[in-house]
Parts: C-alpha cells; structure tokens; sequence
C-alpha cells in the first residue's frame, strides 16, 4: 500500500539548481554551479541528494508518437473497496504512466500510452478492467498533444 511521503523543505540553492536542471536536464554541473554560486562537486551532491531523497527525477521526456505508440489517453477510473489498493496495483502495469488518486467523479485518474488501439482495448480488458475494486470506467483519448512542459519552476 502507499505511503505518504515525508515533505522536505528546500532552500534557496536547490530550488535554484532544480529550476536550472528543468529548463535544460544536459546543462553540466560545473554550468550550473556558475548560476547558483555552488563548486561543480557541490551541485553534483546537491542533485545526488534530491534524487536519492525522491524529490527529483532527472529523465529524457520523449513524444511517444514518434516512437510509434500512437495512441495515448486518460482514464477516469471508479474503484469499489480501498482507492489506494486499486492505485497501487495499476501502479504496477507498465503501460500507466501516471496514477492518481483524486476527488469527484472519479476515484483514480491514470494516463496510459499504447502503441495502437488494439492495445489499448487490451489494456482496457485484460489488465486495467481485471483489477479487484474497478468497477467502472472512462476514457477519454487524446487526438493531438498540444503541449507538454515540466519548467514550471518550484515557486
């Protein structure tokens, strides 16, 4: 089962690292270093720290159309019984990539990405479908990806 995770308060030069590594993941330690004030082997700790800590991921984000899984959609999930069981175990299924749990007309809210309709069909009945506690639900494909950003700072 889940479990909440700590809150961590950051100061002001690892926010500042974070926002330098959101606007370009390659930039070198030592460039960094030259924008927040920090040695080369201070930033490189720094970053060791919030990813081990789990406060950062450092990862290339790819468009998943061109590497040929062309159907992507968002399902709204209605769960019987424990939300966070359910959600852990989609958790689990290598085809979401994105779970949450969430308030309203859904329980969970999960993004999923499919090379083609077929699989989302099978992903939809074989796997999502067959979890203990889904009872129902919706999806809502998506036909063209406008935007996708991950610079929005730590504010």
């Amino acid at each position: 089962m889940s479990t909440k995770r700590p809150s961590q308060t950051l100061d002001t030069t690892s926010k500042a690292i974070i926002e330098q590594l959101q606007r370009d993941g390659r930039r070198s330690y030592a460039e960094i270093g030259k924008a927040v004030g920090l040695s080369e082997a201070a930033v490189r700790q720094r970053v060791q720290k919030l990813t081990d800590t789990g406060v950062m991921q450092i990862v290339a984000v790819t468009d998943p159309m061109r590497l040929g899984f062309t159907r992507q959609a968002m399902l709204g999930i209605r769960v019987s019984g424990d939300t966070r069981v359910v959600a852990d175990q989609l958790s689990a299924i290598p085809e979401i990539s994105y779970v949450v749990l969430s308030a309203g007309s859904f329980d969970i809210i999960v993004e999923v990405v499919c090379e083609d309709d077929d699989g989302l069909i099978e992903l939809l009945n074989e796997k999502i479908r067959a979890v203990e506690g889904v009872s129902a639900t919706e999806t809502f494909v998506y036909l063209q990806l406008t935007k996708q950003k991950y610079d929005w700072g730590t504010r």
